[in-house]
């Protein structure tokens, strides 16, 4: 499997993985492959196939034994001790939290604040639709590799992406849809991607906290074209449109 994050052991009480100094410095190597991981610690030939294999993944707090080599199992205190890493050791600007589902929040009412930020929003949009996607997905691939964006982005996805983005083509009708959908679907994808932006602490070309207080607030915004809309709810029902 080999996704973020993945580390070995020895049955001993070792623990191996690829620390931060380390990934910043072979940002594109796969810094998650246990195959890699042991060779930089110096496991050879059949040495590698002694070691217990694992991975955990700090925003969802999975934890998957890939496999038990050693004829120790010592899964329950590595799962113990993984729970309780200091994660800015592994990816230094990753930032540890929640993962929010907006559909799931209740927000009383759109807010003078909220219609702000959604105009703000469309201000970053205008300037370089969709590919304010591909600039935070290109900023995070070149600060942390682009095997870390790809795993976090999968994880937030899974999440919350496939729910929002089909609650909100509901909402929005198909009779609508035929005709917008791909726009709708660009915009809801991009939201996405930039709430994902939202995990790291570094420096984006564009500012895009205005989607991102937006969708802590329990709005997601789409795009028709013409129309920006707010939904909100399990349903992802349209509280707010505004043309432009």
């Amino acid at each position: 499997m080999c996704q973020f994050f993945s580390f070995v052991t020895d049955g001993q009480g070792g623990r191996y993985y690829l620390n931060w100094d380390y990934r910043k410095s072979h940002l594109n190597q796969n810094c998650d492959s246990h195959s890699v991981i042991a060779d930089v610690h110096g496991f050879k030939g059949k040495l590698l196939d002694t070691l217990n294999k694992y991975e955990y993944n700090p925003l969802t707090k999975e934890f998957t034994v890939d496999q038990i080599n050693n004829e120790v199992d010592d899964r329950i205190q590595v799962e113990e001790w993984v729970r309780e890493l200091d994660f800015k050791n592994v990816v230094e600007p990753l930032i540890i939290k929640d993962i929010v589902n907006p559909l799931l929040l209740k927000p009383k009412k759109v807010t003078k604040k909220d219609i702000e930020n959604l105009k703000k929003w469309n201000s970053v949009w205008n300037s370089v639709r969709d590919s304010v996607g591909n600039s935070v997905r290109d900023s995070v691939g070149n600060s942390v590799g682009n095997s870390i964006w790809n795993s976090i982005w999968n994880s937030i996805w899974n999440s919350v992406g496939t729910s929002v983005g089909t609650s909100v083509g509901t909402s929005v009708g198909n009779s609508i849809w035929n005709s917008v959908g791909t726009s709708v679907g660009n915009s809801i994808w991009n939201s996405v991607v930039v709430y994902v932006s939202s995990f790291f602490n570094i420096k984006y070309d564009y500012d895009c906290s205005s989607l991102n207080e937006l969708w802590n607030r329990g709005f997601v915004p789409s795009f028709d074209g013409t129309t920006w809309r707010l939904h909100s709810g399990k349903y992802a029902k349209i509280v707010y449109d505004m043309k432009i």
